[in-house]
């Protein structure tokens, strides 16, 4: 019943204008950006900062208004002996996964043609996690509240902490107490932040740390070896599965 489940909301899914759309929309700009630009690299790097702002942006919006949308279909499977816990997991599964081949598509068909190198492929890695991420953060903040109109305020908020408005947080933070060292303070705050933390594998991966300064300079120290980059992938991962968890709880004890 659990693969059912995930397969009926796939399928559902994919069928969508928007998420067809944002799969062409992705695609063309990946294949624009690579044909304009005579270095791949410099094509990732523009690539990149799109990623960042997009792939979060529609992944955390879509999963929230899915969720409320498909409300009725998930009170008739709460209804049925089955566990809440399975069933929002499944609603999930399916959403990942949709998102996560989007993704493949739009982006990964064009990197693979262009940029089959190293930080082509970390670049998937973090969109796809990103993805995960935001589809997490989009049903913890579908299952606290049962008013739409909130549910979906709260999922832009968190896009825009994460994607805007943390940096700035950071750059305040630094210049502060610039008189102190910051090294595992700027560690930490990176950790804190999934749309930074991809931000900063594939710059890594890109070799343009340099130009990123004195924090470039501490990444590179901290995060540029291999044990670094797989302990950076992993603090990402569990940017999917805390927010997830805390969903799951909410949402097994929650009167429908």
């Amino acid at each position: 019943m659990h693969s059912k489940i995930i397969k009926y909301v796939l399928y559902d899914i994919l069928r969508n204008k928007i998420v067809i759309a944002y799969t062409l929309f992705l695609f063309a700009v990946s294949l624009s950006l690579f044909q304009l630009e005579d270095n791949p690299s410099k094509a990732v790097l523009s690539l990149l900062n799109i990623i960042l702002i997009v792939v979060p942006l529609v992944s955390v919006v879509f999963s929230t208004i899915h969720f409320y949308n498909s409300y009725e279909f998930i009170e008739l499977l709460v209804a049925q002996p089955l566990p809440r816990n399975k069933i929002l997991l499944s609603e999930y599964g399916g959403l990942a996964i949709a998102f996560s081949l989007a993704f493949y598509v739009g982006v990964g068909l064009p990197i693979l043609f262009f940029s089959p190198n190293s930080t082509g492929f970390m670049l998937l890695l973090a969109g796809v996690i990103l993805s995960l991420v935001f589809v997490s953060l989009a049903f913890l903040a579908a299952v606290i509240t049962r008013d739409k109109a909130k549910g979906i305020g709260m999922a832009l908020m968190v896009w825009f902490y994460f994607a805007l408005l943390y940096d700035g947080l950071v750059l305040f933070i630094l210049f502060a107490f610039r008189d102190y060292p910051l090294e595992k303070t700027t560690i930490a705050l990176a950790c804190l932040n999934p749309v930074d933390l991809g931000r900063i594998l594939i710059l890594l991966k890109m070799d343009v740390s340099a130009l990123m300064g004195y924090t470039g300079a501490v990444y590179q120290q901290v995060l540029g070896n291999q044990g670094g980059i797989l302990g950076a992938t992993g603090i990402m991962l569990l940017w999917v599965v805390m927010p997830l968890g805390i969903a799951v709880s909410v949402f097994a004890k929650k009167d429908l």
